[in-house]
Formats: C-alpha cells, sequence, structure tokens
C-alpha cells in the first residue's frame, strides 16, 4: 500500500473513532443532551423566522396590502384578490400536494404521534412536506395558522439530529418535544409557552429530566427569533397588575362556555370535511370550493384570512360592538372549519385564540348591557382567549403561561388558569380529545395523548413467543403420550391434527391422571379456539389470556393455524411489567432508557 494511502485509512480510522466517542458521549451525557436541545432550538427559530417571512411575502403579493399590516386587520383588499386567491391557491395547493405524493407517498407523521406510537422517529421530509403545505395554505389566506408546520419542523428537526447520535428511545422523545418547545416559543415569543406545550402535547409528561433540554431549546429559539426580529405570532396586550376577585365566577363561565363551543367547532370541522368528501370526491374541487367559501367570508370581514394575528391585536386594542363581535366569531369558525375540512394544511392554534378573545370580549359586553359596567373586556377576552386555546388545543398550561407572557400580570394569569381548567375539564369528560387526537382518531389512530405506547404494539406475541414447544399428534394413544412424554418434560403441550395443523393444547400432568378409558390424548385438547397471531401486542393478548382463563396460549400464522410458537402468561406479564418499570423510569429522568 502506499503511503498515501496508509495515510488516508489512518485519517479515516481515527476520523470514525472520534465520531464513534462523540455518540457515545451525546448516549451518556445529560448536559450533551441540553446542548443538543439548544443547537436545535437555534436552528428552529430561523425556520420559524424563514417561514414567517415567507407566508407575509405572499400576503404582500397576492393581496396587495402593504409592507406592515396584517391581512386579516386590512380593509383595503380588492374584492377580486379576496375571491380569486384562496380559489386558485386552493388549485395551486392541490398541484403541490400531487408533487409532493411523488416525492413523498406517504402521509406526514405528526410530532405527536411520532412520540405515542414510534419512539419519536420524524423525517426531515415529512417536515419539509408539512413546512411548504402550511406555507402555502396560509399564503393564499387560508384561514390556518403556520404553527403546524412550525412543530413539525421543529420535531423533524429535532429527531433527525438525535437519529445522527443513536440517541436512546426516551431520550429521543424528550428530543422532538424540545423541538417543538423552539418552534412554538419562537412561533409566539413566549419560551414557557413553547415548554409547557411540548410537556403537555409531544411529550405527555413533565419530568425533571425533561426540564433542561426543553427549556434549553425553547430559550434558545425565542432568544434567536428575536434577533432576527421574526415577529412571527408575538402577542401584546396590557393588562391590569390587580384584579377583583368577584371575576373569578365570571372567568370559571367563560371556561365552561369556551369548552362547550370549543367541542362544537371540532366536531364541527369533521361533520363539514364528511360532507365535502361526500358531495365532492374531487379534492382539487373541494379545495377550490374551501377557497371560494373563505373568500367570499373575507368580503364580509378579512378577520376570515390566514392565522388572524393582525385581528387579535385589534381585538384587544379597539371597542367593538356586540352585533360586530358575534358576526366576526362566526366568520372566522366557518372559515376556520371549512379550510381545514376542505384540505388547507394548517393548526387551529392561532385561529382558537383569536375566536377565544373575541368570545370573551363578547360576554364581557354582554354583561355591560345587563349590569353595567360590566367587567374588564381586556381582561375577559385574555381569559377567553386562553380557555378556548386550551380546550381546542389541550394544553391548560400552556395557555395560562401565554396569558403571563403576554401582559406579565400574575393576577390575569390566576383567572385565566381558573377557565382553563374548567374548559379543559369540561372537553376532557364531554368529549375526551383535543383537536389534534380528534383528527387522529378520525383516521383510526388510538392516540389520547402523546405517551409512549408504541413500545406495547412493538412488545407482540410473535417477539415474546417461544418458538420450540413440545408437539404430538391429536390422535396419539394416551399411554404412547405418557411414554413420549413424562411428568416433569414439558408442562403444556400443543396438539396437530392430521394435517399439521393446532389442535388444541393439553396439559401433561392432567393427561397422565387421565383415567385409561380416555383413549387419545386429542379427548383432553383445551382451548382448540383460542390462540393468538403474532402481530397481537401485550395488551391485546393479556385481555386474551384472561378471557380464556389459561396460562399458555399456542401462536399461529392465521387462518392456516400453522403453529409458530407458545406464549405463557407469566412470561408475557413479567415482560410486559419490565417494559412499563422501563419507560417509568424514562420519563421520570431517575435512570437512562
Amino acid at each position: 500500500m502506499h503511503v498515501p494511502a496508509r495515510r488516508h485509512v489512518r485519517l479515516l480510522r481515527h476520523r470514525v473513532r472520534r465520531a464513534v466517542a462523540l455518540r457515545s458521549f451525546v448516549r451518556t451525557s445529560e448536559v450533551a443532551i441540553v446542548l443538543l436541545a439548544s443547537l436545535t432550538g437555534a436552528l428552529v427559530g430561523v425556520i420559524a423566522w424563514g417561514m414567517g417571512a415567507a407566508a407575509a411575502a405572499m400576503h404582500l403579493l397576492l393581496f396587495g396590502i402593504a409592507p406592515q399590516m396584517r391581512l386579516s386587520a386590512t380593509s383595503v383588499v380588492a374584492s377580486w384578490r379576496l375571491l380569486l386567491v384562496p380559489v386558485l391557491g386552493g388549485l395551486a395547493l392541490h398541484g403541490l400536494n400531487r408533487l409532493l405524493r411523488r416525492w413523498r407517498p406517504k402521509p406526514p407523521v405528526d410530532p405527536i404521534e411520532a412520540n405515542a406510537l414510534h419512539g419519536g422517529r420524524l423525517t426531515l421530509s415529512d417536515a419539509a412536506v408539512v413546512g411548504l403545505q402550511t406555507i402555502v395554505s396560509n399564503g393564499v389566506g387560508a384561514s390556518v395558522g403556520l404553527e403546524a408546520g412550525y412543530a413539525q419542523a421543529g420535531g423533524g428537526l429535532a429527531s433527525r439530529l438525535g437519529a445522527l447520535f443513536a440517541l436512546r428511545r426516551g431520550d429521543l422523545r424528550v428530543l422532538v418535544g424540545a423541538g417543538t418547545a423552539g418552534a412554538i416559543g419562537a412561533a409566539f415569543d413566549a419560551p414557557l409557552t413553547g415548554a409547557f406545550y411540548a410537556f403537555e402535547l409531544v411529550i405527555g409528561t413533565y419530568s425533571i429530566g425533561s426540564l433542561f433540554p426543553v427549556v434549553a431549546s425553547a430559550v434558545a429559539a425565542t432568544l434567536v427569533a428575536r434577533l432576527l426580529q421574526a415577529g412571527t405570532y408575538a402577542v401584546g396586550s396590557v393588562a391590569p397588575t390587580v384584579v377583583d376577585t368577584e371575576l373569578y365566577p365570571l372567568a370559571l363561565l367563560v371556561g365552561a362556555l369556551s369548552g362547550l363551543a370549543a367541542i362544537a367547532l371540532m366536531r364541527g370541522v369533521a361533520l363539514t370535511e364528511l360532507a365535502l368528501t361526500r358531495a365532492i370526491p374531487s379534492s382539487a374541487l373541494r379545495l377550490m370550493l374551501g377557497g371560494l367559501c373563505v373568500g367570499g367570508l373575507a368580503m364580509v370581514s378579512t378577520v376570515a384570512l390566514s392565522a388572524g394575528h393582525g385581528a387579535l391585536h385589534l381585538a384587544f386594542i379597539t371597542e367593538t360592538p356586540a352585533r360586530l363581535l358575534l358576526l366576526l366569531i362566526v366568520v372566522k369558525s366557518l372559515a376556520s372549519m371549512v379550510s381545514v375540512a376542505s384540505g388547507f394544511r394548517g393548526g387551529l392554534f392561532f385561529a382558537s385564540l383569536l375566536i377565544g378573545a373575541l368570545g370573551g370580549k363578547l360576554f364581557a359586553g354582554i354583561l355591560a348591557l345587563i349590569a353595567p359596567p360590566g367587567p374588564d373586556a381586556l381582561v375577559m377576552s385574555l381569559v377567553g382567549m386562553s380557555a378556548f386555546g386550551a380546550a381546542v388545543i389541550g394544553a391548560p398550561l400552556a395557555m395560562t403561561f401565554l396569558a403571563l407572557e403576554t401582559t406579565g400580570s400574575l393576577a390575569v394569569a390566576g383567572l385565566v388558569l381558573a377557565a382553563v381548567a374548567v374548559a379543559g375539564l369540561i372537553v376532557r369528560r364531554l368529549f375526551g380529545y383535543s383537536f389534534a387526537t380528534w383528527r387522529f382518531h378520525l383516521r383510526g389512530e388510538a392516540i389520547r395523548s402523546a405517551h409512549d405506547i408504541g413500545w406495547i404494539n412493538d412488545l407482540t406475541a410473535g417477539r415474546l413467543m417461544r418458538r420450540d414447544p413440545r408437539t404430538a399428534a391429536a390422535s396419539m394413544d394416551l399411554d404412547a403420550f405418557r411414554k413420549a412424554v413424562p411428568l416433569g418434560a414439558a408442562t403444556q403441550v400443543v396438539l396437530l391434527d392430521e394435517g399439521g395443523r393446532y389442535a388444541g393444547l393439553v396439559s401433561v400432568a392432567e393427561a397422565h391422571a387421565a383415567p385409561p378409558e380416555t383413549g387419545t390424548v386429542g379427548a383432553l385438547a383445551r382451548l382448540r379456539d383460542r390462540v393468538l397471531l403474532p402481530r397481537t401486542n401485550a395488551r391485546d393478548a393479556m385481555a386474551i389470556f384472561e378471557a380464556a382463563e389459561a396460562e399458555a396460549l399456542v401462536v399461529v400464522d392465521g387462518p392456516g393455524r400453522r403453529v409458530l410458537g407458545l406464549l405463557t402468561e407469566a412470561h408475557l406479564l413479567r415482560r410486559y411489567g419490565e417494559e412499563v418499570e422501563k419507560r417509568r423510569r424514562e420519563e421520570s429522568g431517575i435512570a437512562p432508557g
């Protein structure tokens, strides 16, 4: 070998050793994971700035608004633009979707779904798909926010970095949560909101171990967004530092009304989507019709367009008659329902904040008519914004911190906490889903939160079974069976028919205790119709064991009933308990995963 070639080989080996050492350090060091989360947050802050800038540029170009204006707050958009841009935008989104499906035929995996089912595994291609779809949808005026794209980008980037360092399942889930925390923190200029969004929605639990990387990412992303002057969804208002205790019963009532209204909105999206799908099979026509409906509603008020940032700012600082507030709530709700149901990509995060703020202000206005002067309209707007947002998004503490970071008022945060608790309780008891998990439910996914249930699906009968069970022919004479399988040689024996198919299970002790006139061993067969399939997960298998009252069950290949193995209930319970303990320790942070 030539000298340059040898040097090249030595250099390559040295680089490999360094890479392996670095991966080992990150996998075993809590500080390294925090640093990795900080890097993720900084990158997500740049992405949030870029996505927000792209959507704003589309608003300027397509709707002709002034550079410093927000689309939902302007009143000078030409009527032909209001109607034409969303319709043609829907057609353009359909074309983009077709191109993206050729490149990425599988539907994107949401960060919540990834953490619940796939151990935090996401792809950057999913982030790119969702990001492009949300930018186009928001840019053409559909009543959706960019927060879904932000969260997807943050989670995808975090998952990719975690995979490069071969992080354990628990650490990868936390890092994905940290990525979404940075995304939401940068989007709203609110790091605490981003952090608790991640805890409540993406990680599914709070622990000391997950606190440091999540907070590091949220703070880093927010600081980068501020340096870039992203100004994405930052919500600003001035609220009183002291509130009357008499406002607490009103806050509880606003919370209850917000919970009921949120259920109506979420069910309305599902019913609208079902109706449109049945009436219009073509996705292109559905998107164009959705754009036409949004444009028509924008003719009534531009509050129907885009996420509604400018409209929310106006809701905080302007006096609005009760009738107009009710009209704005109806317009925004219908626009959001139609946008999501027709196929535009995006979230209801910011739309729910706007609808809730308008609802709280309407509540204050009605009380002012009944018993002047009524409660502070701004305070009720903040309470309604947070309560309705918590009911739709499913993150009560995140919404509480959003109110705190918006106003800087602990007194208002106390009112908000009471309202979001009531709203969340009503949705939980009467509906059982947030908007994200409701969408998963409609797709057939059994996801109620981001708690890790993917390991249960991975823990299957096929993985746990013993692959070499003792077998015997069901037609074997009982005396011959006793000689072939003496006591102590096995506990259970699988019986097979003439075709080699499963014919039941027999206890060796019972076979040796049976009277001579029994005949063949097949007469003692049990559990002929109680079997497991290789893909039966641990939870379903435990239910089958309980229903069969069996100590062991045979795993067969399906209709052919070919025996693959034998699984005992004791082994299943032991392995399930070990996995539960492992996940508990991962979530608590008291031991590496």
